[in-house]
């Protein structure tokens, strides 16, 4: 080679080396290291995660097992249950609410156990003691690959370290470069709070183990194992201490593996230290280029799914901190898109298929003992977790819930036949990973025996995206069991005779004036569930052809249901009583499930209903946690009022400095929710929410930008899913449908509502639809008539237009719409 060839090539390679891009499409970056938690980054494979902090004197990856928790299998139904259940009823029906909770308190909420904590197995630590004068830092999360590297110059030496979790190769990836021989030298160890044993094996192998903590009277039974393997390019490495140290290397490669001893969620027999070993013994005969490639292949396989563009402004060209902290005064539509993938790319990382679900932090927790535990709250947070699955295009994301919901309709048998002698199965507002079914904490948060009835709508759900009838069939028995439990277990209440569930709550908001109780009959969020589960139910079954007999009877059921009620302040009302507050801020606007995710409130066929729910959220306010925050943004898209649910997502991107409670939600600077603390629902919420803003799927036929923001004046995104099977992109300008791209991978008729007038290209013509959609996924129920209070006022909401089409489609084939 030529010589000035020779030195051109060295020149690029430094430049490239020293001086990468800062920052671009689909980027989280920093000029400085992480120095607490929520400014780390997260990497996840679904079973490993870890939070990347870039130090370059002591990086730290603080590490994750999904599987580890505290306790062991156990259960929690309080054997007393039938001895108050009447008694509770029957103070309810009768007004002292404040006895009707004491009893629950001692005689339904679980006496000891009140659920298991998702813990933090430790953290690897790289000790360089010779770095110093650190200039040009730059950090960054790139969620196209889903890899994290650090780049800095030290002492005139260009480093560079990159991080990755392997879906494939089950281990977390550390690759440690420079720009000049022999220039790296450290220390790596293992440490944890937990009890422990860390030891090195050999010179290039160190590992950790340890047991899990005891909880709540549960002995701590998940061991783990942590095994790291240290491969380096010249230099030398040998034992120090627990760890072990490099000198003078080229190059180093780290692998990482964890295991614990959980099998499922009633057996603990993995043998954890062969598990980690077997991961680590496949990784290490593969170079870092092909654990590279098998990383790209997999992740890339679901995150180039979607593609998603408001455009860009000189705001990217900021820090990520930076640019949400100045969001609220300044456009920055690529921080919005950043943020919408970067909701996508947590689902990918923390919900693999046949793992754990995502939990309230995911797969990312650095405690022992976090918020909440860290457990499945599914009066609403684990359910948010999921409502991105379907409609950004991962669906099998959606997996590792389905399995859950089918764990606790087993588990949960025994606790609806030891709490209220019922049959079927029931879940309360809390579970863990040993699907625990009873109530936890106390009466006026946990006595909500609506979680199997909330969680069983996914089954369903992923029904109408994917028409996969071997899917619904092996679900079917877990919607019937949970339908057996409520036709046991609801009851006639005396003044309508309707049919109520009670005890119950609406979560977790207390009625003014109710004796300091939550216990109720009837709450509204309890009367949809009942109405979606078993319309849902049965719909299944006649599509299955199953359980003829049992038809007459749920559409008796759904007869007797109550109806929702519209209050005095012309407000859709939480409870069966005109209860409201119209200054009551609460975090959860439980009764608007019905408006979203489900569909019994819509703009075109419930307007009085909508108007009522649209009362609500103006009476409630829309600055709040970061998670209730994410659930408004979609709740303003299906009112059709996009400026506001822009305004949320601004809401939302307020910059939280530190980690810790506090009274208003937002944005911490790795983009992670704040609630605060770090709850990952509102990162999933508002990701469903802008998706709900430009495509709608629940009302009959599918909605092409219903609730578009002035100010996203052009866009596209590509790859949002439909009910029925309908894949869909959308370009528009100026506001309007520019081209429309719909394939359909079911047949069937595609009714389409589209802002603006367009036409099909090709030889199949648009129709104006008339009457019923003949798609049987877009069929919507019939809702009763609201209640309506004689002192209410309602405006019904406006609809713009009526742009509604039908065409006839093929499996397989594309339909493409353009603007006249």
């Amino acid at each position: 080679m030529n010589p000035k060839h020779r030195l051109f090539t060295l020149c690029l390679f430094i430049s490239g080396f020293s001086f990468a891009q800062k920052g671009g499409k689909n980027k989280l970056w920093y000029n400085g290291p992480a120095v607490q938690w929520v400014e780390a980054l997260p990497v996840g494979n679904g079973r490993l995660a870890a939070m990347v902090y870039g130090d370059p004197s002591k990086e730290k990856l603080q590490l994750n097992e999904s599987s580890f928790w505290s306790g062991g299998p156990s259960r929690n139904d309080n054997p007393d249950g039938p001895k108050v259940l009447d008694s509770i009823r029957y103070y309810l029906f009768n007004g002292n609410y404040k006895r009707a909770q004491v009893l629950a308190d001692q005689g339904l909420t679980a006496k000891t156990l009140h659920g298991s904590a998702y813990q933090n197995i430790g953290n690897l630590t790289l000790d360089f003691t010779d770095l110093k004068d650190v200039k040009n830092y730059y950090r960054e999360l790139d969620i196209e690959k889903a890899v994290v590297t650090t780049t800095f110059t030290s002492n005139g030496i260009t480093f560079r370290r990159e991080v990755f979790a392997s879906i494939p190769d089950q281990v977390i990836v550390i690759k440690l470069s420079s720009d000049k021989k022999n220039a790296l030298s450290f220390t790596a160890n293992f440490n944890s709070e937990l009890k422990k044993n860390s030891k090195a094996i050999d010179t290039y192998t160190f590992q950790m183990n340890g047991l899990s903590s005891t909880l709540d009277g549960v002995q701590g039974q998940v061991k783990f194992n942590a095994l790291a393997k240290v491969i380096s390019k010249g230099g030398k490495t040998k034992i120090a201490g627990s760890g072990i140290s490099v000198n003078g290397a080229d190059e180093v490669l780290i692998l990482v593996s964890m295991a614990t001893n959980f099998t499922d969620y009633k057996t603990l027999n993995t043998d954890e230290i062969q598990k980690s070993s077997k991961f680590i013994e496949s990784a290490q005969n593969k170079s870092f280029k092909t654990l590279l490639k098998n990383h790209l292949t997999a992740y890339r396989k679901y995150f180039k799914r979607v593609d998603f563009n408001l455009g860009t402004s000189e705001a990217a060209k900021n820090p990520t901190d930076v640019r949400i902290k100045n969001f609220a005064t300044g456009y920055d539509p690529e921080l919005i898109s950043l943020y919408y993938q970067f909701g996508r790319y947590l689902l990918i990382s923390s919900s693999q298929p046949g793992g754990q679900p995502a939990n309230l932090q995911g797969i990312w927790n650095n405690s022992d003992r976090p918020a909440w535990d860290s457990k499945y709250t599914i009066n609403i947070n684990t359910e948010m977790n999921y409502w991105p699955a379907e409609k950004t295009g991962l669906p099998e994301m959606h997996e590792p819930l389905i399995r859950m919901v089918k764990d606790l309709s087993e588990s949960g048998k025994q606790t609806a036949r030891t709490l209220y002698n019922s049959r079927g199965w029931v879940a309360h507002h809390n579970t863990d990973i040993w699907r625990i079914s009873g109530v936890v904490d106390f009466a006026n948060a946990g006595m909500w025996p609506m979680g199997g009835a909330w969680l069983s709508q996914h089954l369903w759900e992923r029904y109408l995206y994917s028409g996969d009838l071997d899917d619904l069939r092996s679900v079917y028995p877990v919607l019937k069991s949970a339908v057996q439990f409520y036709e046991d277990f609801l009851i006639e209440e005396p003044v309508h005779h309707w049919l109520v569930v009670t005890p119950s709550i609406s979560p977790e908001n207390i009625p003014q004036g109710h004796q300091g109780s939550a216990l109720a009959a009837g709450n509204t969020m309890d009367n949809q569930l009942m109405f979606d589960l078993f319309t849902k139910t049965k719909k299944a079954a006649e599509i299955l052809h199953l359980d003829s007999d049992k038809i007459p009877v749920w559409n008796t059921i759904i007869s007797k249901l109550p109806p929702m009620q519209i209050g005095r302040y012309g407000q859709l009302q939480e409870w069966m009583g005109d209860w409201d507050d119209p200054k009551d801020n609460h975090r959860h606007v439980s009764h608007l499930y019905g408006l979203f995710p489900s569909n019994q409130i819509n703009p075109f066929n419930t307007p009085e209903l909508t108007e009522a729910a649209r009362i609500v959220l103006l009476h409630r306010g829309d600055v709040s946690t970061g998670w209730s925050m994410g659930w408004k943004v979609n709740l303003w898209a299906k009112l059709l009022d996009g400026n506001h649910a822009n305004k949320l997502i601004k809401d939302q991107l307020i910059l939280v400095e530190k980690d810790g409670w506090g009274s208003k939600g937002g944005t911490y600077p790795n983009l992670f929710d704040a609630h605060p603390p770090f709850q990952i629902d509102g990162n999933f919420g508002c990701t469903s929410g802008i998706t709900e803003m430009l495509l709608q799927t629940q009302n009959g036929f599918i909605d092409i930008l219903p609730a578009l923001p002035d100010e996203w004046k052009n866009g596209n995104i590509s790859g949002l899913k439909a009910y029925g099977g309908f894949e869909i992109d959308i370009v528009w300008e100026n506001n309007k449908a520019k081209e429309i791209s719909i394939r359909s991978t079911l047949r069937g008729n595609c009714r389409i509502r589209i802002p603006n007038e367009m036409e099909l290209k090709g030889k199949t013509k648009l129709k104006k639809a008339k009457g019923k959609n003949p798609n049987p996924f877009f069929e919507t129920p019939e809702i009763k008539r609201p209640l309506i209070s004689k002192e209410a006022k309602l405006n019904p909401v406006e609809i713009k237009n009526e742009f509604i089409y039908d065409f006839p489609t093929e499996a397989g084939k594309i339909y493409k719409l353009k603007m006249k």
